[in-house]
């Protein structure tokens, strides 16, 4: 028992061991976005096809989604630290593997398939992981804060790597690239070998369900389904994640629409969005958020969707888009950090992983979906009807405009109103707008007896 204590004291641990953790999957996000910049250019170049494109995110959302229930179980099951490192390992091996192919000339589009395959399903294992260590390393009050830093792994990494990746493409090519992403899993794992992360205290709730793995798996979602005020939390994003996602689709068609294919105004759009999404991880970092998080969830959909989605949807040029974009991307981690945070809270630690994975399910199902609803709705519904409206809709042009990007305007801003909508029905709703009562923190749960000696 020395021993083992010695050694933990020897690691960095608390608010500094997680600021390390984060520094070095900072860089490691930063230098994959990179190499998703440079393969996204790769197989447009090989192919001329965004199909091509849009089957990348088809092969890495799939494996992620099918496996993440099981993947909660395993987190659950073992150490979170070993599953942070193999997550990491299993991704930098995808990478890896399209290296060599690079180096040796033999690199080819299905090779980039099975890629994202390795990579969904290493991520499906990331995201639990994480999600659960924070729970265990740092006190419940630093959550808000702590998960302000993580949305920045998400949002900073995407306002430079398309410039930096842009610029050094020229001088070290894809195989620079994807050699630099390598290094940067290698370095990503061994800051964990001197962090301390430590396991979970087994609760009785969470010895209840152990069994096999199927049934583990599914108890994430017994758990969800049996706590209404969970279940009502998820439901806001699962149907606020589906008007985003249709409006998301529609922003690129929307914006080079109506620019005559201007790719420098759509970059542009692009870099304030992510501007506006590093700002508001730093805020919340700082912050921390509402002292009451369901504030931060509901008011911060009822902001993104008004201020945001439909702000974007009335725009015709940069005047209008930029602000928009800024506006919408600066409430990210408010809403997503004081998510994350009640459940943090709520949800015992050595059962998180299955619950995470459960939630995390739930809330993106419809991604698959969203992309086909926007086009088949821009394409035979709104984009027509914008054209040459008739009387009923003739009010809209003066707003909307018509031709080429009306309609998906007048869709993008009909689905921010839903997305605020969304925000403000869950207030009129006691079992989500008082989760916090109903609900008690996870350390008020009893924990497990230990077993008797002999």
């Amino acid at each position: 028992m020395g021993a083992e204590q010695s050694t933990q004291n020897t690691r960095l641990a608390g608010m500094t061991g997680f600021t390390i953790v984060w520094l070095g999957q900072l860089v490691s996000v930063l230098a994959t976005n990179m190499t998703g910049f440079a393969m996204t250019i790769w197989v447009y170049e090989k192919t001329g096809s965004a199909t091509a494109l849009g089957l990348m995110h088809v092969f890495f959302i799939t494996p992620f989604l099918l496996i993440s229930p099981i993947a909660g179980v395993m987190v659950d099951r073992h150490n979170r630290k070993v599953m942070m490192m193999l997550s990491d390992l299993a991704a930098g091996l995808a990478t890896l593997a399209l290296l060599a192919l690079q180096a040796w000339g033999r690199l080819e589009i299905w090779h980039v398939y099975v890629a994202m395959i390795f990579e969904g399903l290493g991520n499906a294992f990331q995201w639990p992981a994480y999600s659960a260590a924070i729970t265990t390393m740092i006190p419940k009050e630093q959550y808000g804060r702590a998960n302000g830093m993580m949305s920045l792994i998400e949002a900073g990494p995407g306002v430079i790597s398309p410039l930096l990746a842009g610029a050094l493409l020229p001088i070290i090519g894809f195989t620079g690239i994807l050699t630099a992403d390598v290094v940067t899993f290698v370095l990503a794992i061994l800051v964990l070998l001197v962090v301390h992360v430590p396991q979970p205290i087994r609760t009785v709730e969470g010895q209840a369900v152990q069994g096999n793995v199927w049934k583990e798996a599914i108890y994430g979602f017994k758990y969800i389904f049996a706590r209404p005020s969970l279940l009502g939390l998820q439901l806001v994003f699962l149907c606020g994640n589906l008007f985003s996602g249709v409006a998301g689709t529609l922003y690129a068609p929307e914006v080079l629409s109506r620019t005559a294919n201007n790719s420098l105004v759509f970059g542009t759009v692009q870099t304030a969005g992510a501007i506006g999404a590093v700002v508001g991880g730093i805020v919340m970092s700082a912050w921390g958020g509402f002292k009451r998080r369901v504030h931060g969830v509901l008011l911060g959909w009822i902001w993104s969707g008004l201020l945001g989605v439909a702000l974007f949807g009335l725009g015709r040029g940069l005047a209008i888009w930029i602000p928009a974009s800024i506006l919408g991307a600066l409430v990210i981690s408010l809403i997503n950090g004081s998510n994350q945070a009640i459940w943090q809270a709520k949800v015992a630690p050595d059962i998180q992983g299955r619950v995470f994975s459960a939630r995390r399910l739930i809330a993106w199902i419809t991604n698959p979906i969203s992309p086909i609803i926007a086009g088949t709705l821009a394409d035979y519904v709104f984009e027509p009807a914008m054209k040459e409206p008739i009387a009923p809709l003739a009010i809209l042009s003066s707003v909307f405009g018509t031709g080429p990007g009306a309609g998906m305007g007048l869709l993008i801003s009909l689905c921010g109103l839903g997305a605020a909508l969304v925000g403000a029905l869950g207030y009129l709703i006691p079992a989500i707008r008082n989760a916090e009562d109903l609900l008690p923190d996870h350390d008020r749960l009893a924990e497990a007896a230990p077993a008797e000696a002999g």
